[in-house]
C-alpha cells in the first residue's frame, strides 16, 4: 500500500484514538519510523486534538484541562519520538475522549439555553398579548368618550357644587330622542370606602320627584370618567349625591354633591 493510500485509509485516526489492538499499533509504529510522511500526519491528527480540547476548555475543570494539555504539548514540544504506543495512546484517547465529552457537553448547553430563549419568548408574548387588550380596552373606551362628545344630538347640562362639595362640578350628556345619558363625572372628587355616586333624574313640578338612573361604579378604574347610566324621557333637572354602596332608594340631599337643570 502507498504511503498516501495508508494516510487516507482512516488507521491513523484510530491510532491516536487508541482504538487499535497491540499488532495494528505495532505496524503504525513501524510505517511512522519508515515513512516521514506518516509520522507528519500523526502530529498533526495529536495537534489537531489539542487545539480543540483548548477551544473547549470552559466546559472542563482548569486543573483536569492543563493536565491533559501539558502531557500532549509536552509530547510535541520540540522532537517528537515514536516510542511506545501505550503510554501516548492513553494520553491522546483520554484527549479526544475529553474532547467528546466537550462536545455533548456543549449541546447540552446550547439545548439548555434554546428552551429558556423558548420561554422567554412565550412570556413575552403572553406580555404583548396582555397589553393589546389593554390597548384595545382604551381605544374602546376614548372612541367612546369621543363619540359622546361630538354627538351634536346631546344636550349637555352642567352641575354645579353644593354646600357639602362646593368644587364639585360635572355634566351630563343627554340624547332627548334615544333618552340615553352619559355622565363626565372628571370633576367629583375619589369617593371614600364603601361610598357611590348615585345619578338621579329629577322632576321639579308639580313637586320634586327623584328617580335612580344609575350608579358610578367602579370610579377609580374609570379612567375617562365618562359612566354610561339608565335612560331617562321626562328629566328637568340632575342631581348627583354620594351613598353607601348600592345606592339608596331616595337622595340623600345632605350629600347632594352637583345639580343642575336642563
Amino acid at each position: 500500500m502507498e504511503t498516501k493510500e495508508y494516510i487516507e485509509s482512516g488507521i491513523l485516526e484510530l491510532y491516536v484514538y487508541g482504538l487499535l489492538n497491540e499488532s495494528e499499533n505495532d505496524e503504525v509504529t513501524a510505517m511512522a519510523f519508515k515513512h516521514s510522511e506518516v509520522k507528519e500526519e500523526i502530529v498533526s491528527i495529536e495537534k489537531a486534538i489539542i487545539n480543540l480540547s483548548s477551544s473547549f476548555s470552559p466546559f472542563i475543570s482548569h486543573s483536569q484541562f492543563e493536565k491533559i494539555k501539558a502531557q500532549l504539548e509536552l509530547k510535541h514540544s520540540k522532537v517528537v519520538t515514536m516510542k511506545s504506543r501505550s503510554n501516548t495512546s492513553t494520553y491522546i484517547g483520554w484527549a479526544a475522549s475529553v474532547a467528546l465529552l466537550i462536545g455533548i457537553g456543549f449541546q447540552y448547553s446550547k439545548l439548555n439555553d434554546s428552551k429558556e430563549e423558548i420561554e422567554t419568548t412565550k412570556k413575552e408574548k403572553e406580555y404583548l398579548q396582555k397589553t393589546v387588550v389593554v390597548l384595545e380596552t382604551k381605544n374602546k373606551e376614548t372612541e367612546t368618550v369621543l363619540n359622546v362628545i361630538r354627538d351634536e344630538t346631546n344636550t349637555v347640562i352642567a352641575l354645579g357644587g353644593q354646600a357639602v362639595a362646593p368644587t364639585a362640578k360635572a355634566k351630563i350628556y343627554w340624547n332627548k330622542q334615544t333618552q340615553v345619558v352619559y355622565v363626565d363625572a372628571s370633576g367629583l372628587p375619589e369617593p371614600p370606602e364603601g361610598k357611590e355616586y348615585q345619578i338621579w333624574s329629577l322632576k321639579l313640578q308639580p313637586q320634586l320627584t327623584p328617580t335612580s338612573i344609575g350608579m358610578l361604579s367602579n370610579f377609580t378604574a374609570n379612567r375617562s370618567r365618562i359612566f354610561a347610566v339608565e335612560k331617562t324621557g321626562d328629566a328637568e333637572a340632575f342631581g348627583i349625591t354620594l351613598e353607601p354602596t348600592g345606592g339608596s332608594a331616595s337622595p340623600t340631599m345632605e350629600q347632594l354633591y352637583t345639580l343642575g337643570k336642563v
